[in-house]
């Protein structure tokens, strides 16, 4: 299979994608856009490829997306793509291209869809966590609702619909837990995540949501909202910050989460989502 990577080497997603390309056994093209950015048709084309919009492909950390005034709504895409061509790193990374699709690879398990086929043994990142692959679940999994209630967490309105719900496993098939989502147009509601006991206090939770919140992104959300009773403290450290129930959306409000399910003590929390 013929592969392209966008990459960066300093940054340690695009070596993780990298390495998980190489460990299944492609012989990626390797294009490191800093020194070689790509002209204008070929990032128009990756980008369209890619599905996304001009501005999701926007990186913002690290870059002069702030000082160029790039968060200004009213700028249109060939001002976007003109300011990427500009200052290349501005293009998020890494793109990879393959006959499989184009994918803009954030978090790095977001490759996964691209392998015609996975490794031939287990491969972990270079920090040392697994590459989680997320599966969608029926809201009538007794396994899902079996880990919730475990966890304390709400069964009652699983079947409701607006739900989705996934499972995730590592490549080699090892379940480490499940999590979903409400879809409210560009707001989500982060719900029913569980950690497989035996992985909690790894890290391994950090790297489930965020491949969740990557599952929301691709289904049109752009803001994650959640209620938790005692997990407050682990959400904040992945960005989330806690807001007055009265400053949500009316549609996340009016959730069963929100308004029945969970206590009035749970702290409501939120956050954008980027990639």
């Amino acid at each position: 299979m013929s592969v392209t990577i966008y990459h960066n080497p300093e940054c340690a997603t695009s070596r993780n994608v990298l390495a998980l390309l190489r460990a299944a056994g492609e012989d990626p093209h390797v294009i490191e856009y800093l020194n070689t950015p790509p002209d204008r048709a070929t990032l128009v084309r990756l980008i369209a490829d890619s599905g996304m919009a001009v501005r999701d492909v926007l990186r913002v950390k690290d870059t002069p997306y702030k000082e160029l005034g790039l968060g200004n709504p009213e700028l249109t895409d060939a001002e976007l793509i003109d300011a990427m061509l500009g200052h290349p790193i501005l293009i998020n990374r890494p793109i990879v291209v393959t006959p499989r699709g184009t994918r803009l690879c954030r978090p790095s398990d977001a490759a996964i869809a691209l392998l015609s086929r996975g490794p031939a043994e287990e491969t972990l990142k270079e920090e040392g966590a697994p590459f989680i692959i997320a599966r969608s679940t029926p809201c009538d999994d007794p396994g899902l609702a079996g880990a919730l209630r475990e966890s304390g967490l709400p069964v009652d309105d699983l079947r409701e619909p607006g739900r989705s719900f996934f499972s995730f496993g590592t490549l080699d098939g090892t379940q480490l837990g499940y999590g979903g989502f409400e879809h409210y147009g560009i707001d989500t509601l982060i719900r029913s995540i569980v950690v497989e006991p035996k992985r909690r206090g790894t890290g391994i939770g950090r790297n489930l949501l965020a491949v969740l919140l990557r599952e929301a992104f691709d289904a049109g959300a752009r803001r994650a909202w959640l209620l938790t009773t005692d997990s407050a403290a682990f959400f904040e450290k992945v960005g989330f910050k806690p807001v007055e129930r009265n400053t949500a959306p009316e549609a996340i409000v009016a959730t069963h989460q929100a308004a029945n399910l969970c206590p009035s003590s749970a702290v409501l929390l939120s956050r954008a989502i980027t990639l």
